[in-house]
């Protein structure tokens, strides 16, 4: 059987990572946008996780510090999953499932591993609305998003039977 041109690792890695980091930054900006806060403060509060507290007084270059750390991260987590599904073909074959699943495991590991050893300004104990959104957003705008891009654009892991 001969491989598709139109698909490969690399495709399916940039695909998922750039729309689940735009999908994932639109979230916040329009959540808390709703509540006051300018768009500027959510790049902001990304690269806070590098620069603490100075980030919000840096101005467009802390904006795009957040925007580059936002758009590696995506990719990172979009890299994990479809180098997985080279191994396991049940995160190809059930792409809705495991982009659930996958996206409320980036959350847990983001927000009780890696944010926690980050100087994020300011820590604060989310109420259950931004704790809902925040899990949302995970399973549905980055987790679901990469395993459709990997099912999409990564040559499959099929086992073809002739």
């Amino acid at each position: 059987m001969p491989s598709d041109p139109n698909r490969s690792v690399p495709k399916a890695i940039l695909i998922g990572g750039i729309v689940a980091a735009l999908l994932d930054m639109l979230d916040p900006i329009i959540f808390y946008g709703l509540r006051g806060v300018a768009p500027i403060k959510i790049p902001q509060s990304i690269a806070s996780g590098i620069l603490g507290r100075a980030a919000y007084s840096d101005g467009v270059p802390s904006v795009l510090l957040g925007l580059a750390a936002h758009l590696f991260i995506a990719l990172v987590w979009a890299t994990i999953f479809v180098l997985a599904a080279r191994f396991l073909p049940f995160l190809e074959h059930h792409a809705v499932v495991s982009g659930l699943v996958y996206g409320a495991f980036i959350y847990v590991v983001m927000y009780y591993l890696v944010l926690p050893h980050t100087n994020l300004y300011p820590r604060i104990d989310p109420s259950p609305v931004v704790r809902l959104n925040s899990i949302a957003a995970m399973v549905f705008l980055v987790g679901l998003p990469i395993s459709l891009a990997n099912q999409r654009f990564a040559p499959s892991s099929r086992v073809s039977s002739n």
